[in-house]
């Protein structure tokens, strides 16, 4: 559940929802798959590193390719993505101060401008729902014109657009409550905090899709869900590029690039990997190795149905009424646009039933993904050969780094608030690894692996297959970007 508590945050609520507004429905395909098709890599790396001992980054520097100093391509390539990672937290922790700033706001400015972004949002989907409401609804749609009319004459009295702080300021002290518990927190603990965190929004949001289907201006019909799963693919405008920014997203949603290298410390760190012990001849070995090893692999394909399901919902979300109502989440208006997912349902209360849930899920994404990014970056200092670190002064290095990591992150905020983009970005890079990684598992499979251990043809095939999507993705995004 290490898994799921990491996973299902910022692309869930942030990307995946950004990209429904941009698609519409067009691309739930490519969001079932993003979810699905990556455990297979997941899989087969833990594996390896389960059975073998080693961490994903020794195991990794051992695939062959160029070579820099101690590290090989994917070790170096693994090190920009860790800068853009940092970068991406502060994305997210950047979005729980907005939360916080809308629940508390600081400062007068804060007030100010929580209550002109609410109008505009409020406004924008009242007349996206006025739009999209059934005719013969007399009432509603009296209601609809009424409202428009208030929320108008109440944006026209405000001047200019308020200028606050608060959402930085906020991001600041969620970051120092954040450092404490990288600090002084424990494992067990963190599995606690995210199971509750992510169980609890995700029902929220279950909940919400489905109470949907009673708005008619809102609701997902099967049409839209026959669209969505017709492999179609959107045009892009002067504004939008809704296949660039799903291919991101695809980076990042279910186990992302970034995931998919960490979760394996998660497992070596809970027990699979001391329980099954040093790899050997013996038969009891291979017993511990199958037994523990099924464990692990209930323990993936279980968060990916939480995780899947969970990202459907948000898809679906985000194309119903983000995508009609023309709203995109964006930069210091995206917590306030967010919210617009749930006012259909919840009214009044949805500000506070979505400030809840995006407290939730965020800041447990921005403290699971620095804790696993702290010990990814003190292993990378024995895998470049930079030190020698034991067991103890490991523990001092990921220490050291949950102060420094959370830091970094809200400075980047800080001097470049812009969310969305941060954590696209990252995805971006991620979605570019995945082909990378997809190759490692591969030789891993065929050249490293207990052969006692290996899976059947079956499992090789979806490998194969998994390899070559992620080479396809991989290589649209790096040429879009560097070429176009």
């Amino acid at each position: 559940m290490i898994l799921a508590g990491s996973i299902v945050g910022s692309g869930e609520l942030i990307a995946t929802t950004r990209t429904g507004a941009e698609a519409g429905f067009d691309f739930l395909w490519l969001i079932i798959f993003g979810c699905i098709i990556k455990v297979f890599t997941q899989i087969e790396l833990a594996r390896h590193t389960i059975s073998s001992g080693k961490t994903s980054l020794a195991a990794l520097n051992e695939v062959p390719g160029p070579r820099v100093l101690n590290g090989n391509w994917i070790i170096w390539y693994w090190f920009l993505l860790f800068i853009a990672i940092v970068a991406q937290q502060g994305g997210i922790v950047g979005g729980v101060g907005q939360a916080m700033s809308i629940s508390l706001p600081l400062t007068e400015e804060g007030r100010k401008y929580n209550e002109y972004v609410q109008t505009k949002v409020q406004l924008e989907v009242a007349q996206a729902e006025l739009k999209n409401q059934a005719d013969t609804d007399t009432e509603r749609l009296a209601k609809l014109n009424d409202q428009i009319v208030d929320l108008t004459a109440k944006f026209e009295t405000i001047k200019q657009t308020p200028v606050a702080y608060d959402d930085k300021y906020w991001a600041g002290i969620l970051t120092l409550i954040a450092i404490v518990l990288l600090v002084w927190g424990n494992f067990n603990f963190i599995e606690r905090f995210c199971i509750f965190m992510v169980v609890t929004f995700t029902l929220v949001t279950i909940v919400n899709l489905f109470a949907l289907q009673t708005h008619d201006a809102w609701a997902v019909s099967v049409s839209d869900i026959v669209r969505g799963l017709s492999f179609r693919i959107p045009e892009p405008t002067e504004e939008l590029q809704p296949l660039t920014t799903a291919l991101a997203t695809f980076g990042i949603i279910g186990v992302g690039g970034a995931e998919l290298i960490a979760y394996p410390y998660w497992c070596l760190e809970k027990g699979y990997g001391k329980w099954i012990g040093p790899r050997d001849d013996s038969d009891s070995w291979l017993d511990r190795a199958r037994g523990w090893l099924r464990v692990m692999q209930w323990d993936a394909w279980g968060a990916m149905i939480v995780y899947t399901f969970c990202t459907i919902a948000f898809y679906l979300l985000g194309a119903a009424i983000l995508g009609r109502s023309g709203l995109l989440p964006e930069k210091s208006e995206l917590i306030q646009t967010l919210s617009a997912m749930y006012a259909p349902v919840f009214g009044a209360a949805a500000q506070g039933v979505f400030l809840f849930g995006a407290f939730a899920v965020l800041f447990s994404t921005f403290y699971v993904a620095l804790a696993a990014q702290s010990r990814l970056a003190a292993d990378a200092v024995n895998v470049l050969g930079f030190a020698k670190l034991n067991e103890a002064q490991k523990k001092k290095v990921v220490k050291g780094l949950g102060v420094a990591l959370p830091a970094i992150a809200v400075t980047i905020y800080a001097l470049f608030p812009a969310p969305v983009w941060l954590i696209l970005t990252a995805g971006t890079m991620q979605a570019i690894l995945l082909p990378m990684l997809g190759f490692s598992v591969l030789y891993f499979r065929y050249k490293k692996s207990d052969p006692r251990l290996r899976a059947g043809k079956v499992w090789d095939v979806m490998l194969w297959f998994s390899f070559l999507a992620f080479l396809v993705i991989g290589v649209h995004l790096a040429y879009t970007k560097l070429f176009t």
